[in-house]
């Protein structure tokens, strides 16, 4: 772990080391604002809840994480400078998980800002908090999906651009399979078995019960098989380009 806490130290800092990060957390604390208060309609909805600022973080995502993980390992290979990195006395997991983490914690980070929204709700109102916790829980785990793929894609290529594009394009695809307008696609001639598992990739399926309170088992084994498995072919492709 200590490795994995050295590595996450060195990609951390290095978000902050740039303006990119604070531009980031600033698109991303406005878009959550306008979001919620005006296409999420929080005021004229009149309910003391969170749902107008969850219901958008799976879109939010779609674009900006990808735009966070286009870098970690498609600079390294630009830059030539992921042979040194790897000459450093760790293995490849420890780095992908190092780098992983530091992106996570960045979203965290993220996540954190937004915290006036949640103060705003109880001053107008009487949430219930631990809903509200649950789906910042939920958003958490959902934002960890995404950055698993797309660090697996960054791991591709050597251009920031490509695995931007094709990051986000996996996602997108994750997001809506569960969508009714894909699952009628699949419907009319795919086997119930095979539209129930579409189903059951979508992000948007197991993040609308985390924030709406349910916790399941369910759904958090979902994002963290997800996560873990993303990871593996993160640190095989790595493997492999090293050989390469």
């Amino acid at each position: 772990m200590r490795n994995v806490l050295f590595i996450f130290k060195r990609e951390l800092g290095g978000y902050f080391a740039t303006p990119v990060a604070y531009v980031f957390l600033v698109i991303f604390l406005v878009l959550a604002s306008v979001f919620t208060f005006y296409l999420g309609n929080f005021f004229e909805r009149g309910q003391a809840d969170l749902q107008a600022f969850f219901n958008f973080h799976p879109w939010l995502y779609l674009f900006l994480i990808p735009a966070i993980s286009m870098r970690l390992w498609s600079e390294e290979r630009r830059s030539g400078t992921i042979e040194l990195f790897l000459t450093l006395p760790i293995s490849i997991g420890q780095a992908v998980l190092g780098k992983f983490l530091a992106a996570w914690a960045f979203v965290g980070i993220a996540l954190v800002l937004t915290f006036p929204i949640w103060i705003t709700v109880n001053v107008l109102g009487e949430p219930d908090n631990g809903i509200v916790l649950a789906g910042y829980i939920g958003s958490l785990m959902m934002a960890a999906g995404y950055l698993a793929i797309g660090a697996c894609v960054s791991a591709i290529t050597k251009s920031q651009v490509i695995a931007f594009v094709v990051a986000a394009a996996a996602c997108f695809v994750f997001t809506v399979s569960g969508t009714p307008m894909v699952l009628a696609f699949f419907a009319g001639w795919a086997p119930q078995g095979v539209v129930e598992a579409i189903a059951g990739f979508s992000f948007l399926t197991h993040f609308a019960a985390i924030s709406r309170g349910v916790i399941d088992l369910r759904d958090v084994v979902y994002f963290v098989s997800l996560v873990a498995a993303f990871l593996f072919a993160n640190a095989a492709l790595v493997e492999l380009k090293k050989a390469g």
